[in-house]
């Protein structure tokens, strides 16, 4: 983040890689992972590198199985199906697998989210038109991120002040749940890759809207609450396409998830396995 920003979206949004390879992604976390001079906070940091904690058999886990979504309700079939395998592979390497669930509310976080990010497009939106030396355009962005802006402008500061309170509050109930266990398993989104064009952000608003929250199944709970967390290659339909797994684990326990990573590749590899295009 540093030298521009301290944190990004009210510390809902931090940038790592897109990997094929665990090994890639332990490498660049050693290359960025730590504070610069003046940040205002830093999450906790591994002792030692990440590139060599992969290298060490994970300890046996205690991992949460996630069945349900965002809305509490059924996963697509490809979705259970992916979730379900990830499961018994973890207990096939020894790990202890129990279903059991944080208790967050993830709609109520939903419009939460919202103000927190879209309060911090704004601001970003005015920042790049200042450097450009013109008004707030609607031909600069989507309508999508007009949107968001329009939305962003409005937002007060008690509005933004409420939101920030709430997504500390999941932060905290989430890190009591993860005092019993390791790791959080559920799928990362609610279905299958999409067909190109049905994310349209030059579209109809709401008909993204709707869509985006719909298929974005629990990653927003994890950047409500700042825990660490992957996408995981372990499941492809019949299409070819992947599906990905999701693991979220403690503060600072980013070694935690890159081992456990590195132990699924070595039995069910996917580095050579790429859609049909």
């Amino acid at each position: 983040m540093a030298p521009d920003a301290g944190e990004g979206w009210g510390g809902l949004s931090t940038g790592h890689v897109v990997s094929r390879s665990v090994r890639d992604s332990a490498l660049m976390l050693d290359c960025t992972a730590g504070p610069e001079p003046g940040d205002p906070y830093a999450a906790p940091m591994h002792e030692g590198s990440f590139l060599e904690a992969i290298a060490r058999q994970p300890r046996k886990l205690r991992i949460a199985l996630m069945l349900k979504d965002h809305r509490g309700a059924k996963l697509h079939p490809e979705c259970l199906a992916a979730v379900q395998n990830a499961a018994k592979l973890c207990a096939n390497l020894g790990h202890i697998v129990e279903d059991a669930d944080p208790g967050l509310d993830m709609v109520a976080l939903r419009p939460m989210n919202a103000r927190i990010s879209a309060a911090n497009t704004a601001r970003s939106c005015n920042t790049r038109w200042k450097a450009l030396g013109r008004e707030p355009n609607t031909e600069d962005v989507e309508a999508v991120t007009w949107a968001v802006y329009e939305r962003g402008m409005r937002v007060s500061g008690v509005e933004y002040i409420e939101a920030i309170a709430a997504v500390h509050a999941a932060g905290r109930k989430m890190g009591t749940f993860l005092t019993s266990y390791d790791v959080i398993l559920s799928t990362t989104l609610a279905g299958p890759p999409p067909k190109l064009g049905y994310f349209d952000q030059n579209g109809d608003v709401q008909t993204f809207a709707e869509r985006v929250t719909e298929y974005l199944s629990v990653t927003p709970l994890h950047n409500a609450t700042g825990t660490p967390a992957m996408s995981v290659p372990l499941h492809w339909t019949a299409d070819g396409l992947p599906v990905g797994v999701h693991f979220a684990g403690r503060y600072g326990e980013e070694a935690t998830l890159l081992a456990l990573a590195a132990e699924l590749e070595t039995v069910q590899p996917w580095f050579d396995r790429v859609p049909a295009l």
